[in-house]
């Protein structure tokens, strides 16, 4: 457990919103005031909200303790509750409350998403991708969790149909490998041992999509990070377009200094 929780301590989780459960967005005491008062809630401020509330200020023991208070009768909270337990590194706490949600609702997507992330944290990608497929049963047009999946596959060295998961997940939603909010209720996997060829994949991504800013960006990561099969980025024909862009010439010729 604890070789576990120093590998976890690197990684980064991005928590994406979903429509059926809208959480509300709090901005930092020190943000500029918008131009149009904002009113303040009308009634007591619920639990759920005080959680999010705590959540978003990144004080989860806080928000344990309010989203305790109705974990037992609501899915969306047992699962919110599982995220306060994971956000700390307490997984098996975290699987217990996405298992109790999904007790609650056995239809609920999310939890079995964020499910999987325990088990990729655990390193134990197979029962992950069973847990990424779960969800997408229930949830096709999700991003984050196709993202997941790839990253899973990826974690299995089944690098096609990792691609595969990640083409989808952008054609769903361009901004998927971008997303860096702190609220919501489903996890996106951000972990991985070789960045280099993660982010080679990305590259790879992007470009098939037309994409080739955040393609060029991608590359850049990889070379930086000791990606050698620089001759790829002119064979592969996902990089076809790239091959007449002055900062991707610049690019391949040059030595990146590796990070």
């Amino acid at each position: 457990m604890v070789s576990v929780k120093r590998s976890l301590i690197a990684a980064t989780f991005v928590l994406t919103l979903h429509a059926q459960t809208p959480t509300q967005a709090f901005s930092d005491s020190r943000a500029q005031l918008p131009a149009v008062p904002v009113r303040p809630p009308v009634g007591p401020i619920g639990p759920e909200m005080r959680g999010d509330i705590f959540m978003a200020r990144k004080m989860y023991r806080e928000a344990v303790e309010v989203y305790s208070e109705g974990a037992s009768k609501s899915a969306v909270m047992a699962n919110k509750l599982g995220i306060a337990h994971h956000q700390m590194l307490e997984l098996d706490a975290a699987r217990r409350y996405y298992q109790a949600a999904l007790k609650l609702d056995p239809r609920y997507s999310e939890a079995l998403n964020n499910l999987g992330t325990i088990y990729y944290a655990k390193k134990n990608y197979r029962r992950a991708v069973s847990q990424y497929n779960k969800a997408l049963k229930l949830a096709p047009g999700s991003a984050s969790i196709h993202s997941n999946l790839g990253t899973a596959l990826f974690a299995r060295k089944k690098y096609p149909e990792a691609l595969a998961s990640y083409e989808r997940a952008l054609a769903l939603d361009p901004e998927v490998f971008e997303h860096r909010g702190t609220q919501g209720v489903l996890l996106q996997e951000r972990s991985v041992q070789d960045r280099a060829k993660f982010h080679y994949y990305l590259a790879k991504t992007y470009a098939k999509a037309g994409a080739l800013d955040r393609a060029i960006l991608y590359i850049r990561k990889c070379l930086e990070e000791g990606f050698r099969e620089r001759e790829l980025f002119r064979q592969e024909p996902e990089f076809a377009k790239l091959q007449e862009i002055d900062e991707f010439k610049q690019l391949l010729a040059s030595e990146p200094r590796v990070l």
